[in-house]
């Protein structure tokens, strides 16, 4: 049966009822007594016994451990946490033609959070487009296009402000969360490896930093073919970029069985425009509905998958505040074809 642990009021009790029938006539329930005080100091230290074996009990099941101890269970397995990559891409500084802008050049954006220049660059013809990284790995890195930064030591014929080019920047991702690192433990321990079956692709996928989720479909491009698909949800795009696909690529080429052809490749977009009314229509019920049906595609929407209008009906039926709303675009079911993956694109209020 399963353990349940007892309240303190319920241990105080257990101990004075024990008190009581060991000494004839004694009352351990008396307030102020010496055996009310003698019980209610055994049950705390008892109470904090009882709390150290639930914690135990939690921490020796990967499902339920936490932590430093789901991080050693992981370890146990082969597996280990994600550690968090640095936001780059590319940025746009002005100035006077020939001045040379060095490596290591520190930027910073409005939010504090600071870049620097990956190598030296010239400015020619009034620009000079430069790489750069983020001195902190994360999310918080990553910038749209356009973004402005600035520099944090002035250069001489330079600008003090600088952009970020086309692209943005990009890559930057936290260390790997409980819940993540949980979901991958177990699927290792349900799905150990085959030696190329197609959870192995996904669990290899998985492995790179920034990956949240991954489709695999056999034969998709011929006969010992293997096509695996993936996103990264911490981006401010779901859909990987070159350099992401390239990285995935190269670290399951580095584990796939040699006579399987892999074929890593991002997803395409199918922006699915939304035209709806609501009733109240107020700012806080539509940034309720906006919410709920970001979270439907987030569970819902797959490479060449079919999402379906009730649960988009659903889904804007559960934002606080609705109480009543009527879709008119789309007129049905989102269904994409093979390696398209459904998007939530604009929102329309009729």
């Amino acid at each position: 049966m399963p353990f349940n642990r007892p309240s303190l009021s319920a241990i105080i009790d257990r101990v004075s009822a024990d008190i009581e029938s060991r000494l004839p006539g004694a009352d351990a329930r008396l307030r102020r007594s010496n055996l009310a005080v003698l019980a209610r100091a055994q049950a705390g230290g008892m109470h904090g016994l009882y709390g150290y074996v639930d914690n135990v009990a939690r921490q020796v099941m990967p499902d339920t451990a936490e932590a430093e101890v789901l991080e050693r269970h992981a370890s146990i397995w082969g597996l280990a946490r994600k550690g968090a990559d640095a936001a780059m891409g590319s940025v746009v500084f002005t100035g006077a033609s020939g001045m040379i802008i060095p490596a290591g050049v520190l930027l910073q954006r409005a939010d504090g959070v600071e870049y620097e220049t990956s190598a030296a660059g010239t400015i020619t013809a009034g620009t000079a487009t430069l790489s750069v990284i983020a001195r902190t790995p994360g999310e918080a890195g990553n910038a749209t296009a356009g973004t402005r930064l600035a520099l944090a030591a002035q250069i001489i014929g330079v600008s003090s402000a600088a952009t970020v080019a086309a692209g943005g920047l990009s890559r930057g991702t936290d260390v790997e969360a409980d819940a993540a690192l949980r979901a991958r433990v177990l699927a290792r321990i349900q799905q150990p490896p085959h030696g190329g079956a197609d959870f192995d692709y996904a669990g290899w996928a998985l492995e790179v930093p920034g990956v949240t989720r991954v489709w695999v479909s056999p034969l998709e491009m011929g006969a010992g073919t293997v096509t695996v698909r993936f996103v990264r949800d911490g981006d401010a795009g779901i859909l990987p970029d070159s350099a992401e696909v390239a990285a995935v690529q190269a670290y399951i080429d580095a584990r796939r069985p040699v006579t399987a052809e892999v074929f890593v490749v991002a997803p395409v977009a199918l922006p699915v425009n939304i035209t709806l009314s609501a009733e109240p229509d107020s700012a806080e019920v539509r940034a309720a509905i906006e919410a709920e049906l970001a979270d439907v595609f987030l569970r819902e929407s797959v490479p060449g998958g079919t999402l379906l209008f009730s649960h988009l009906n659903e889904a804007v039926s559960l934002a606080s505040g609705e109480h009543d709303h009527t879709i008119t675009v789309p007129a049905g079911d989102v269904v994409a074809d093979t390696g398209e993956m459904p998007t939530l694109g604009t929102i329309s209020w009729a």
